[in-house]
This record gives structure tokens, C-alpha cells and sequence, in this order.
């Protein structure tokens, strides 16, 4: 695709206005002008390097361009859920509010049109609102089942993307914060990027923010837990906050000391490693088809069937988005009983006040693939090798947006 051509997409996907006004009037732009407008927007150029390495990727397939279309129909029903904009036509869950803050408002009024949509539809009239779920008196309501004509970006594209908002591993190596910028889909056409150092970055950076955002998650639930612990009496909310956990966390008879055990991160290095083994950094047929980076097992009839698997099989679970396939995989590394040692050797970690790291754990694995100690040193290997440990610090920048709008 030629240069302009990539200033005309990018132009569109970020919804200038003046781009869009000059081809309504049928006036032709010349480059250099699309270049000014972009620019004026804040928005960077892609640079020689980038269509370098990328000249045999396609930015937007045809297919997909006409899908992105259709979005734009029902982008403000979506987007509000996961706190992004109109322009990025709910492909990111949630953006920097500095980066979109005039539009914070706006994403408010879809989120709360769509809520009231939805239980009308369904007849729903008490319900209150919580981070995850809508909940009332006949139904709970899941964000990922709100989830529809979500787009796969082509690598070209998410690369310009996170160019542009100066997403570099390696400062990020070094302490700075990550954006809260998250992709759903992995890009169909990933593999094709002949440089193995550029795939797996890419595949980092789309990961990384997706298991920041859930360990946070656990980090601010264990967090609550200590402080209600540390009360005398607890209050109904309370209680039922605590019932909620010990059913999310599969603990029947309600043992504190077990809650504090499982309800506790995966170290963000081991994280990134098994889902790179487990995906092929991103390029196994399970992760673009069905967004399961972990390669995890069901006997259901919901699942992508192994093409050497013989009927009455298992198959790999599949999952709308990324997310969906991460919280899955902390799941059942927090619950299943398979990983009871990996879990007692993060809480020994944690009484000793020694850090929780990728590396102390993965001989705790063994079980996780039927290589056993193998798979557990090729863990190792993979986190040594691609310096995955220099992310176990790494944080998600606050922002105002992030913050201020939740569901």
C-alpha cells in the first residue's frame, strides 16, 4: 500500500473530520496536505521504517474495511463498555483520558442509553451498577456479553497505533508506566512479520496491558480483603462482597487462609511466557481463531477442535476477546487443584516478604502441559531469554478516564 494511501486509513480510522469533508466535496488532497491535517491532529506519520517492515502487510483487508463500516452503526452501543471512543469503533476496551478527555462525557451518555436499552429489552426495571456486571432482580448481565462485530486490526495498523502513542517496551523496561490501550484481537496476519524480534514485541505490547489490568484486578480485591480482615465486624455488603469471592474462588468451606492463598497475581513474566509457548507468540490457529493464548482444555461442545484430535475429544476453549482467555487462565491457576503447590510457593514467597517473580515459580508448573519438567524449563528458558523479568514491576498509568468511567 502506498504512502498516502496509509495516511488516507490512518486519517479515516482516527475520524478527522477535515479529511472526511474534503472527499464528501470530492476535492483532492495532496499528500503533503493529508500530512499537515494529520499532524495538526496530533497524530504521527508512519515512517519509512515502519512501511519498510511492513510493505507486504495490507493495512486494511477489504473484508475488514467493510466490517469497520458496519461498526461505526453500533460502535456507540459498545465502546461505552470498555471506556473507549467512537473513532476506535470498540476495538480497545478502555483509553487515555488525555488522549480522548473531550470525549468522556459522551462515552458516558452511550454507557448509561445502552444499559437502559438493554433491560428494557429484557423487562428489567430495578438493577444497580457494578465494575463488571449489571445486576438486577431477573438477570446479571456480563461486559463480554455485550461484545459484537468486534475487528481483528491488521499488524501494520496496531503498530502505527502504538507508535503513536510512544509505546516503547523498552522504556517501559526501565520503569515507565503502560498505557491502559487495549486490543481485543490479535492481528490476523501477525505471522507475516519476518522480523522475530518485531512479532514478539508486538505481541508483548498487545498482552502486557491486558495482564496488568488483571492482576490489578486481584491486586485491589486482596487488598479489600486484608482491610475487611482487619475489622472487627464486617457489614451486609460486606459479607456478601466476601460470599462472592469465596464462590469466585472455588472455596466451599469458606476458609480465610485459603482465600488470602488464592486470591493473589501471576507474575507478569510468567504470564507473557506461557502465553508466547502456548500461542506460538501469537500465531497458533487457537489464538487467532479462537483468542485462547493459554491453551486451555474443555470437553464441551463450545471449543476449537485440534485437527490431530479424534472424536469425543477435548478441544481448546474459545473466547470472544484476549481478556476473556487471560481471566480464564488466572482462573485456573488460582483455583484448580492442579497448581495447589505453585500456589503455596507464592504465599511462602509472600510471608518471607521476598518478591513474586515468574522465575521462583515456574517449577511449580510441571502439570500445567504433559512435557512436565520439560515444559517447566522451557518456561524458564523463554522468560530468561526474551528479559521478561524486567516487566514484573511494570504498572498502568492512572488516568482520568480509566477512573472515572466504570460500569
Amino acid at each position: 500500500m502506498s504512502y498516502r494511501k496509509q495516511l488516507i486509513q490512518l486519517a479515516k480510522f482516527y475520524g478527522i473530520i477535515e479529511v472526511k469533508n474534503y472527499f464528501k466535496s470530492a476535492k483532492r488532497l495532496t499528500t503533503s496536505q493529508i500530512e499537515l491535517i494529520l499532524i495538526k491532529n496530533n497524530i504521527k506519520l508512519p515512517s519509512k521504517k515502519t512501511l519498510s517492515k511492513f510493505r507486504r502487510l495490507i493495512i486494511f483487508k477489504n473484508k475488514y474495511l467493510k466490517q469497520l463500516f458496519y461498526t461505526v452503526v453500533v460502535a456507540t452501543v459498545v465502546i461505552g463498555f470498555f471506556g473507549g471512543v467512537p473513532y476506535l469503533v470498540n476495538i480497545f476496551h478502555k483509553v487515555d483520558y488525555n488522549f480522548w478527555k473531550d470525549k468522556k462525557d459522551e462515552i458516558a451518555k452511550h454507557k448509561n442509553d445502552t444499559i437502559d436499552k438493554i433491560l428494557k429489552k429484557n423487562e428489567i426495571k430495578s438493577y444497580k451498577k457494578d465494575e463488571n456486571f449489571v445486576v438486577s432482580e431477573k438477570t446479571l448481565i456480563k461486559k463480554d456479553d455485550l461484545i459484537e462485530d468486534t475487528i481483528s486490526l491488521d499488524a501494520s495498523v496496531v503498530a502505527s497505533l502504538f507508535e503513536n502513542l510512544n509505546y516503547d517496551l523498552s522504556k517501559i523496561r526501565k520503569g515507565k508506566k503502560v498505557r491502559p490501550f487495549y486490543i481485543s484481537l490479535l492481528p490476523k496476519d501477525i505471522s507475516l512479520i519476518e522480523d522475530v524480534k518485531e512479532r514478539k514485541e508486538l505481541f508483548i505490547k498487545i498482552i502486557l496491558p491486558l495482564i496488568l489490568q488483571e492482576n490489578e484486578k486481584i491486586s485491589e480485591d486482596r487488598e479489600k480483603l486484608f482491610k475487611l480482615l482487619a475489622k472487627k465486624s464486617n457489614i451486609k455488603e460486606e459479607k456478601n462482597w466476601l460470599k462472592w469471592k469465596f464462590k469466585e474462588y472455588k472455596i466451599k468451606n469458606r476458609d480465610i487462609s485459603e482465600l488470602k492463598i488464592r486470591m493473589d497475581i501471576i507474575p507478569v513474566s510468567l504470564a507473557i511466557a506461557q502465553a508466547a509457548i502456548e500461542s506460538g507468540w501469537g500465531t497458533s490457529r487457537f489464538a487467532l481463531e479462537g483468542n485462547a493464548l493459554y491453551g486451555q482444555w474443555t470437553w464441551s461442545d463450545k471449543g476449537l477442535k485440534p485437527l490431530d484430535s479424534v472424536d469425543g475429544g477435548h478441544k481448546v476453549m474459545h473466547f470472544k476477546i484476549l481478556t476473556a482467555s487471560i481471566e480464564a487462565y488466572k482462573k485456573n491457576l488460582n483455583t484448580h487443584s492442579g497448581y495447589t503447590e505453585f500456589r503455596e510457593a507464592r504465599a511462602n514467597l509472600r510471608n518471607l516478604n521476598e518478591r513474586v517473580t515468574g522465575l521462583k515459580l515456574t517449577k511449580y508448573l510441571d502439570r500445567y502441559s504433559v512435557t512436565g519438567t520439560e515444559y517447566t524449563k522451557k518456561l524458564e528458558l523463554t522468560i530468561k531469554k526474551n528479559s521478561l523479568s524486567d516487566f514484573e514491576n511494570a504498572k498502568l498509568l492512572s488516568t482520568g478516564l480509566r477512573k472515572g468511567i466504570k460500569l
